[in-house]
C-alpha cells in the first residue's frame, strides 16, 4: 500500500486534539508526572522545549487500520507531542511504517516535520506518560473517553492492531463500556492473534502484537519480521 500523491497534507497529516484532551487534569498523578519530566527533561534533551501535555492521536481520518499503544514515552511522546515519536519505540514502529507504504518517512521526529501517513490512526489508551509506564485501572477509566473520541471519528475503521496485552484490553474494555457482549477470557492476547470482533463492532477485527518497545525489540522478542507479518495481516483485513 503506497501514500497516494493526490491526498493533501490537510487529509492525511491530521490529529484529534481538542482542547479538552490539552488541559486535562482528570489524573493527578500522571498531570504532575507528565509535567515534572518535562520540566526536569533529559539530559540528551535539555535544548529542547517539551511537549508535556496529553498527546492527541495522529493520523488520517479515513483511516482503515488503528495502531493502538499503551501511553506517551517519558522523553519520546511526551516530548515531541507526536505518538511514538523521539524514541526507540518509535523508530522500530515507523521504519515499519515506512516498508508497508504507510508513511511517507520511515523516522518521526516532530509534530511539525511533514511526515504524512495514509489509511492509518495512531493513538495510545492513556494519553499522558504514567510514572514507571504503568498506569493505574483508574487512570485508564479516565481516559477511556479520549479513545472513545477518536473512535467515534474514524468511521472507516475496521482494524485496531494492539501493541501489547494492555492495548489490546483496553480496547475490549471500550467495547464493554459501549454496551458490547465481550467476554474476555473468550479474547485473549497472543502476538499474531487476530479476533474477529464483527459480531459485536460492525466491521472491527482485532489483531494483536508485542509493543514495540525497546525491551521487546533489544532482546529479539519482537523482530522486524514478526511485527511486519502482523502489520501485514492487519492491512490485508483492513482492505478484505
Amino acid at each position: 500500500m503506497s501514500i497516494n500523491p493526490h491526498e493533501t497534507p490537510e487529509t492525511v497529516n491530521d490529529e484529534l486534539a481538542p482542547d479538552a484532551l490539552l488541559s486535562c487534569t482528570r489524573c493527578p498523578r500522571l498531570v504532575e508526572h507528565r509535567r515534572s519530566v518535562a520540566a526536569s527533561k533529559r539530559k540528551a534533551y535539555q535544548d529542547d522545549t517539551y511537549w508535556g501535555q496529553p498527546v492527541p492521536g495522529f493520523g488520517d481520518r479515513n483511516a482503515r487500520l488503528m495502531i493502538l499503544g499503551l501511553a506517551p514515552g517519558a522523553h519520546g511522546s511526551n516530548r515531541t507531542g507526536r505518538q511514538f515519536t523521539g524514541d526507540a519505540s518509535g523508530r522500530f514502529l515507523w521504519a515499519a511504517l515506512h516498508r508497508a507504504g504507510l508513511a511517507s518517512s520511515d523516522t518521526s521526529l516532530h509534530r511539525g516535520d511533514g511526515l504524512r501517513v495514509s489509511n492509518l490512526w495512531i493513538t495510545a489508551a492513556v494519553r499522558c506518560v504514567p510514572p514507571g509506564n504503568k498506569p493505574t485501572t483508574l487512570e485508564q477509566q479516565h481516559c477511556r473517553p479520549w479513545l472513545a473520541d477518536d473512535l467515534a471519528q474514524l468511521t472507516h475503521l475496521r482494524v485496531v492492531l494492539a501493541l501489547g496485552s494492555f492495548a489490546h484490553d483496553a480496547y475490549l474494555r471500550w467495547l464493554q463500556a459501549s454496551g458490547r457482549r465481550i467476554v474476555k477470557k473468550a479474547v485473549p492476547f497472543a502476538h499474531g492473534a487476530h479476533h474477529d470482533l464483527t459480531d459485536e463492532q460492525p466491521g472491527h477485527h482485532l489483531v494483536d502484537s508485542y509493543h514495540v518497545s525497546f525491551q521487546n525489540t533489544n532482546t529479539g522478542r519482537l523482530t522486524e519480521t514478526m511485527f511486519d507479518a502482523a502489520l501485514e495481516h492487519a492491512l490485508a483485513l483492513a482492505d478484505a
